[in-house]
Protein backbone atom coordinates (compact mmCIF):
# COMPACT_ATOMS: atom_id res chain seq x y z
CA UNK A 1 0.00 0.00 0.00
CA UNK A 2 0.79 3.46 -0.59
CA UNK A 3 -0.14 6.84 0.95
CA UNK A 4 -1.65 9.88 -1.42
CA UNK A 5 -1.82 13.54 0.20
CA UNK A 6 -4.54 14.52 -2.26
CA UNK A 7 -6.93 15.21 0.67
CA UNK A 8 -4.76 16.37 3.81
CA UNK A 9 -2.08 19.06 2.16
CA UNK A 10 -4.73 21.68 0.76
CA UNK A 11 -7.32 22.88 2.76
CA UNK A 12 -9.98 22.15 0.77
CA UNK A 13 -10.91 18.63 -1.75
CA UNK A 14 -14.02 16.59 -2.66
CA UNK A 15 -13.57 13.60 -0.37
CA UNK A 16 -16.30 13.10 1.81
CA UNK A 17 -16.73 14.16 5.79
CA UNK A 18 -13.79 16.88 5.37
CA UNK A 19 -16.26 18.86 7.70
CA UNK A 20 -15.97 16.49 10.76
CA UNK A 21 -12.22 15.35 9.72
CA UNK A 22 -10.58 18.96 9.70
CA UNK A 23 -13.14 20.86 10.87
CA UNK A 24 -11.60 24.66 11.28
CA UNK A 25 -8.02 23.05 11.67
CA UNK A 26 -6.72 24.08 7.73
CA UNK A 27 -3.92 26.69 8.00
CA UNK A 28 -0.81 25.69 6.70
CA UNK A 29 0.79 24.99 9.55
CA UNK A 30 -1.97 22.84 10.87
CA UNK A 31 -2.26 21.04 7.74
CA UNK A 32 1.66 20.08 7.36
CA UNK A 33 1.24 19.20 11.04
CA UNK A 34 -1.68 16.75 10.15
CA UNK A 35 0.51 15.54 7.20
CA UNK A 36 3.80 14.39 9.38
CA UNK A 37 0.79 12.72 11.77
CA UNK A 38 -0.50 10.89 9.12
CA UNK A 39 3.03 9.91 7.19
CA UNK A 40 4.21 9.13 10.66
CA UNK A 41 1.57 6.28 11.03
CA UNK A 42 1.72 5.48 7.61
CA UNK A 43 5.44 4.44 8.12
CA UNK A 44 4.89 2.74 11.68
CA UNK A 45 1.91 0.62 9.52
CA UNK A 46 5.01 -0.47 7.09
CA UNK A 47 3.75 1.81 4.01
CA UNK A 48 6.69 2.79 2.30
CA UNK A 49 5.26 4.76 -0.60
CA UNK A 50 4.05 8.31 -0.67
CA UNK A 51 1.62 9.93 -3.84
CA UNK A 52 1.72 13.88 -3.87
CA UNK A 53 2.05 16.09 -7.08
CA UNK A 54 2.40 19.82 -7.57
CA UNK A 55 -1.70 20.52 -7.37
CA UNK A 56 -2.15 19.15 -3.95
CA UNK A 57 -1.54 22.29 -2.28
CA UNK A 58 1.36 21.91 -0.33
CA UNK A 59 2.22 17.94 -0.52
CA UNK A 60 5.98 18.28 -1.67
CA UNK A 61 7.15 20.72 0.63
CA UNK A 62 5.24 19.03 3.36
CA UNK A 63 6.55 15.73 2.53
CA UNK A 64 10.13 17.58 2.17
CA UNK A 65 10.24 18.68 5.45
CA UNK A 66 8.91 15.36 7.27
CA UNK A 67 12.01 13.39 5.53
CA UNK A 68 14.44 16.20 6.74
CA UNK A 69 12.84 15.45 10.14
CA UNK A 70 13.44 11.89 9.94
CA UNK A 71 16.51 11.24 7.86
CA UNK A 72 16.32 7.63 8.74
CA UNK A 73 12.91 7.20 6.92
CA UNK A 74 13.64 6.02 3.25
CA UNK A 75 10.29 6.41 1.51
CA UNK A 76 10.11 6.20 -2.10
CA UNK A 77 7.95 9.57 -3.73
CA UNK A 78 6.05 9.86 -6.47
CA UNK A 79 4.62 13.35 -7.72
CA UNK A 80 2.91 14.60 -11.13
CA UNK A 81 3.06 17.64 -12.74
CA UNK A 82 -0.01 18.78 -15.15
CA UNK A 83 -2.12 20.87 -12.77
CA UNK A 84 -1.03 24.12 -11.16
CA UNK A 85 -2.83 24.45 -7.21
CA UNK A 86 -4.54 28.09 -7.58
CA UNK A 87 -7.25 28.02 -4.71
CA UNK A 88 -4.58 30.42 -2.75
CA UNK A 89 -5.86 27.97 0.44
CA UNK A 90 -9.33 29.18 0.39
CA UNK A 91 -12.51 27.13 0.50
CA UNK A 92 -14.36 28.77 -1.39
CA UNK A 93 -11.86 29.80 -4.26
CA UNK A 94 -14.01 29.76 -7.90
CA UNK A 95 -11.03 27.37 -9.30
CA UNK A 96 -8.55 24.83 -7.25
CA UNK A 97 -6.58 24.22 -9.98
CA UNK A 98 -5.47 24.47 -13.49
CA UNK A 99 -4.54 21.74 -16.40
CA UNK A 100 -1.56 22.19 -18.85
CA UNK A 101 -0.07 19.40 -20.31
CA UNK A 102 2.40 22.04 -22.40
CA UNK A 103 5.95 21.28 -22.30
CA UNK A 104 6.72 24.62 -20.73
CA UNK A 105 4.12 23.62 -17.97
CA UNK A 106 6.47 20.29 -17.50
CA UNK A 107 9.68 22.55 -17.61
CA UNK A 108 8.08 24.94 -14.97
CA UNK A 109 6.91 22.48 -12.64
CA UNK A 110 9.86 19.62 -12.99
CA UNK A 111 11.83 22.56 -11.62
CA UNK A 112 10.08 23.27 -9.04
CA UNK A 113 9.15 19.66 -7.62
CA UNK A 114 12.98 19.30 -7.99
CA UNK A 115 13.62 22.45 -5.77
CA UNK A 116 11.07 21.42 -3.59
CA UNK A 117 11.39 17.81 -3.09
CA UNK A 118 14.56 16.63 -4.87
CA UNK A 119 14.51 14.13 -7.43
CA UNK A 120 11.27 11.67 -7.40
CA UNK A 121 11.30 8.00 -7.65
CA UNK A 122 8.14 8.26 -10.21
CA UNK A 123 6.90 11.76 -11.97
CA UNK A 124 3.42 11.38 -13.40
CA UNK A 125 2.02 13.25 -15.98
CA UNK A 126 -1.59 14.32 -13.98
CA UNK A 127 -4.76 12.98 -15.33
CA UNK A 128 -3.69 12.22 -19.16
CA UNK A 129 -5.86 11.99 -21.58
CA UNK A 130 -6.44 11.67 -25.60
CA UNK A 131 -8.32 15.14 -25.69
CA UNK A 132 -5.17 17.13 -24.24
CA UNK A 133 -2.71 15.92 -26.57
CA UNK A 134 -0.08 14.99 -23.72
CA UNK A 135 0.13 11.49 -25.13
CA UNK A 136 1.14 12.46 -28.77
CA UNK A 137 3.51 15.24 -28.02
CA UNK A 138 6.69 14.16 -29.29
CA UNK A 139 8.76 17.00 -27.87
CA UNK A 140 7.21 16.66 -24.55
CA UNK A 141 8.14 12.94 -24.58
CA UNK A 142 11.90 13.35 -25.56
CA UNK A 143 11.49 15.84 -22.40
CA UNK A 144 10.27 13.47 -20.38
CA UNK A 145 12.98 10.75 -21.58
CA UNK A 146 15.31 13.02 -20.42
CA UNK A 147 13.58 11.79 -16.64
CA UNK A 148 15.02 8.09 -17.18
CA UNK A 149 18.74 9.39 -17.05
CA UNK A 150 18.49 10.54 -13.62
CA UNK A 151 16.66 7.80 -12.40
CA UNK A 152 13.06 8.87 -12.70
CA UNK A 153 10.60 6.31 -13.34
CA UNK A 154 8.21 8.10 -15.80
CA UNK A 155 4.54 7.50 -15.75
CA UNK A 156 0.76 8.62 -16.40
CA UNK A 157 -1.68 8.93 -13.96
CA UNK A 158 -5.59 8.94 -15.47
CA UNK A 159 -9.50 10.09 -14.76
CA UNK A 160 -12.47 10.26 -16.70
CA UNK A 161 -14.44 7.77 -18.66
CA UNK A 162 -11.40 6.85 -21.04
CA UNK A 163 -9.04 6.17 -18.63
CA UNK A 164 -9.19 2.56 -20.51
CA UNK A 165 -8.26 4.49 -23.42
CA UNK A 166 -5.92 6.87 -22.18
CA UNK A 167 -3.81 3.71 -20.48
CA UNK A 168 -3.43 2.01 -23.74
CA UNK A 169 -2.09 5.23 -25.48
CA UNK A 170 0.27 5.76 -22.96
CA UNK A 171 1.83 1.96 -23.34
CA UNK A 172 1.97 2.37 -27.38
CA UNK A 173 4.75 5.74 -26.66
CA UNK A 174 8.17 4.77 -27.22
CA UNK A 175 11.01 7.01 -26.75
CA UNK A 176 14.74 5.53 -27.93
CA UNK A 177 13.41 2.44 -28.38
CA UNK A 178 12.30 2.10 -25.27
CA UNK A 179 8.53 2.19 -23.48
CA UNK A 180 8.25 5.94 -22.08
CA UNK A 181 5.83 5.74 -19.79
CA UNK A 182 6.70 2.15 -17.17
CA UNK A 183 3.97 3.83 -14.41
CA UNK A 184 0.71 4.19 -14.29
CA UNK A 185 -1.86 5.76 -11.69
CA UNK A 186 -5.65 5.09 -12.34
CA UNK A 187 -9.24 5.50 -10.58
CA UNK A 188 -10.64 1.55 -9.90
CA UNK A 189 -13.03 0.66 -7.41
CA UNK A 190 -15.97 -1.44 -7.16
CA UNK A 191 -18.04 1.45 -8.75
CA UNK A 192 -15.73 2.43 -11.47
CA UNK A 193 -13.75 -1.26 -12.72
CA UNK A 194 -13.91 0.14 -16.12
CA UNK A 195 -10.24 0.54 -16.68
CA UNK A 196 -9.36 -2.68 -14.86
CA UNK A 197 -8.60 -4.47 -18.39
CA UNK A 198 -5.86 -1.83 -19.30
CA UNK A 199 -4.24 -1.82 -16.59
CA UNK A 200 -3.77 -5.75 -16.55
CA UNK A 201 -2.34 -5.35 -19.59
CA UNK A 202 -0.24 -2.26 -18.34
CA UNK A 203 1.15 -5.00 -15.51
CA UNK A 204 1.70 -7.52 -18.27
CA UNK A 205 3.90 -5.12 -20.51
CA UNK A 206 5.59 -4.46 -17.19
CA UNK A 207 4.31 -1.45 -15.69
CA UNK A 208 4.02 -0.40 -12.39
CA UNK A 209 0.13 -0.39 -11.66
CA UNK A 210 -1.13 2.18 -8.92
CA UNK A 211 -4.63 2.05 -7.63
CA UNK A 212 -5.81 5.69 -6.80
CA UNK A 213 -9.74 6.61 -5.26
CA UNK A 214 -10.42 2.87 -4.26
CA UNK A 215 -12.68 4.20 -1.47
CA UNK A 216 -14.63 7.03 -4.61
CA UNK A 217 -14.02 9.94 -2.33
CA UNK A 218 -15.28 8.75 0.26
CA UNK A 219 -18.56 6.94 -1.39
CA UNK A 220 -17.07 3.59 0.07
CA UNK A 221 -15.68 4.81 3.10
CA UNK A 222 -17.69 4.66 6.64
CA UNK A 223 -19.57 8.45 6.05
CA UNK A 224 -23.39 9.09 5.94
CA UNK A 225 -23.30 9.64 2.78
CA UNK A 226 -22.04 6.20 1.16
CA UNK A 227 -22.97 3.91 -1.71
CA UNK A 228 -26.14 2.26 0.50
CA UNK A 229 -25.57 -0.59 -1.14
CA UNK A 230 -22.01 -0.92 -0.04
CA UNK A 231 -22.73 0.34 2.92
CA UNK A 232 -25.21 -2.29 3.60
CA UNK A 233 -22.80 -5.23 2.45
CA UNK A 234 -20.03 -3.61 5.41
CA UNK A 235 -22.49 -3.79 7.71
CA UNK A 236 -23.52 -7.51 7.42
CA UNK A 237 -20.12 -8.21 7.07
CA UNK A 238 -19.21 -6.88 10.13
CA UNK A 239 -16.25 -4.78 8.48
CA UNK A 240 -16.03 -0.94 8.17
CA UNK A 241 -16.51 -0.28 3.90
CA UNK A 242 -12.92 1.42 3.60
CA UNK A 243 -11.70 -2.02 4.32
CA UNK A 244 -13.06 -3.82 2.41
CA UNK A 245 -13.11 -1.31 -1.00
CA UNK A 246 -9.36 -1.42 -0.56
CA UNK A 247 -9.28 -5.05 0.07
CA UNK A 248 -11.04 -5.05 -3.42
CA UNK A 249 -8.26 -3.27 -4.52
CA UNK A 250 -5.47 -5.20 -3.36
CA UNK A 251 -7.42 -8.36 -4.85
CA UNK A 252 -6.46 -7.52 -8.26
CA UNK A 253 -3.84 -9.21 -9.87
CA UNK A 254 -2.50 -6.21 -11.31
CA UNK A 255 -2.33 -4.23 -8.75
CA UNK A 256 1.50 -3.09 -7.55
CA UNK A 257 0.08 -0.42 -5.35
CA UNK A 258 -3.11 0.65 -3.68
CA UNK A 259 -3.42 4.30 -2.33
CA UNK A 260 -5.00 5.35 1.03
CA UNK A 261 -5.99 8.56 1.11
CA UNK A 262 -6.45 9.00 4.91
CA UNK A 263 -6.27 12.33 6.36
CA UNK A 264 -5.61 10.94 10.47
CA UNK A 265 -3.66 7.94 11.98
CA UNK A 266 -7.20 6.41 12.71
CA UNK A 267 -7.69 5.92 9.07
CA UNK A 268 -4.52 5.12 8.09
CA UNK A 269 -4.73 2.51 10.35
CA UNK A 270 -7.97 0.96 9.27
CA UNK A 271 -6.79 1.03 5.54
CA UNK A 272 -3.93 -0.41 6.21
CA UNK A 273 -6.28 -3.36 7.89
CA UNK A 274 -7.54 -4.14 4.34
CA UNK A 275 -4.61 -6.05 3.82
CA UNK A 276 -6.13 -8.57 6.05
CA UNK A 277 -9.47 -8.65 4.52
CA UNK A 278 -10.36 -10.96 1.72
CA UNK A 279 -10.80 -9.07 -1.36
CA UNK A 280 -14.56 -10.31 -2.82
CA UNK A 281 -16.64 -9.44 -0.19
CA UNK A 282 -18.07 -5.83 -1.61
CA UNK A 283 -20.10 -7.34 -4.42
CA UNK A 284 -21.70 -4.76 -5.77
CA UNK A 285 -23.15 -3.46 -9.52
CA UNK A 286 -20.46 -1.17 -11.21
CA UNK A 287 -21.92 1.98 -11.96
CA UNK A 288 -21.89 3.27 -16.10
CA UNK A 289 -18.44 4.89 -16.33
CA UNK A 290 -19.83 8.13 -17.72
CA UNK A 291 -22.47 8.28 -14.77
CA UNK A 292 -19.64 7.89 -12.25
CA UNK A 293 -17.25 10.82 -13.16
CA UNK A 294 -20.20 13.37 -13.81
CA UNK A 295 -21.38 12.72 -10.62
CA UNK A 296 -17.34 12.68 -9.19
CA UNK A 297 -17.39 16.05 -11.01
CA UNK A 298 -20.22 17.36 -9.47
CA UNK A 299 -18.91 16.92 -5.93
CA UNK A 300 -18.29 20.24 -4.16
CA UNK A 301 -14.15 21.07 -2.83
CA UNK A 302 -15.10 21.61 0.84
Amino acid sequence: MGIGLAAVARPAYITSGRATDLGDHRDVDALRARTHAVLDAAWAAGVRYVDVARSYGRAEEFVASWRAAHPDRAVRVGSKWGYRYVGEWRLDADVHEVKDHSLAAFTAQWAQTRAVLGVPAIYHVHSATLETGVLADAPLHGALAGLREQGVRVGVSTSGPAQADAVRRALEVVVDGEPLFTSVQSTWNVLEPSPGPALAEAHAAGALVIVKEPVANGRLAPVPDADPRAAALAQRAGVPLDRLAIAAALAQPWAGLVLSGAVDARQVASNVAALSVPGDVLDVPAEDPAAYWAARSARAWS
